[in-house]
Parts: C-alpha cells; structure tokens; sequence
C-alpha cells in the first residue's frame, strides 16, 4: 500500500513536471529567420487571460542599449528593452495565441500574429507576423534556467 502511494505521488509529479515544460510561457529566444542569429529575450507572460510579451534583453552586439528610433508617439527613442511586444493575444485553440499586437522595434510595425509551441519540440516556440495575407514565421529558443 505505501509503495504504491509513493509510486501515484511519483507520476503525478512527473506528469506535473511534464506539463510545466509545455507551456508558451517564459523566457524565448527570439532568432532571426533571415540570418538565424539570436536578437533577444522575450519574457512571455500571462495577464489577465491573455498572452504578453515583453523584451527584457537585446543580444546583437552594439545594440543592447537600442531606442525605437522609428517608433512615432509614445514609443518614440523609448529603450527597447522593457517594451511590451505582444499584447493581449488570445488562446483560440489548444495551446495557439492569435492577436493584434506583435510589435517589431526595429521596423516600428505592428503585425497580427499566431503564436503557437511547434509539436514536435516543445522548446522551440513558433511566433507568425501577419501583415495582409503576407506571414512571416519566426522560430524562439526556449531559455533554460
């Protein structure tokens, strides 16, 4: 009786475990689809329901101090690091985000996005700008520790 005690706590842990590594939610980072070179750290959140994004470090060298220089109105010359880049998506189907507000920096363009985990790899994040019917998917690095 006690060894199977131990054994249900030692799968509902596991399966815990299991779970907590599936999530959208965490550090990313993001890589370039076009050079394939690492740009930043993204912290996914959660708040009130919906999915947010925020950039909490840059890795191009000689820009980790970058203001939206291209930005208009209050993002204007405002830092890069600390800006909100995805805003309040939306979980539309098991575990994929769709929203309004996938904000590029470095363009100063606002795209609608998909944000999805890829299946066959739950560390790796599939995060897809839409501008029109023309997309563009990126592929995030889950950051470990």
């Amino acid at each position: 009786m006690k060894l199977s005690k131990i054994l249900a706590t030692f799968v509902v842990t596991l399966m815990v475990s299991c779970a907590y590594g599936q999530t959208v939610f965490g550090k990313w980072k993001t890589i370039d689809d076009r050079t394939g070179k690492p740009k930043a750290i993204i912290d996914i959140y959660e708040k009130e329901g919906a999915m947010y994004g925020k950039v909490v470090k840059i890795l191009e060298k000689g820009k980790e101090n970058s203001v939206c220089s291209k930005c208009d109105g209050d993002l204007k010359d405002k830092p890069v690091v600390g800006m909100t880049i995805i805003k309040n998506a939306k979980e539309k189907e098991k575990g994929v985000y769709k929203g309004n507000t996938l904000f590029d920096p470095e363009q100063a363009m606002t795209f609608r996005c998909k944000i999805w985990l890829n299946p066959d790899n739950s560390d790796e994040l599939k995060v897809r700008g839409y501008l029109a019917f023309i997309y563009r998917t990126q592929t995030w690095k889950r950051v470990k520790g």
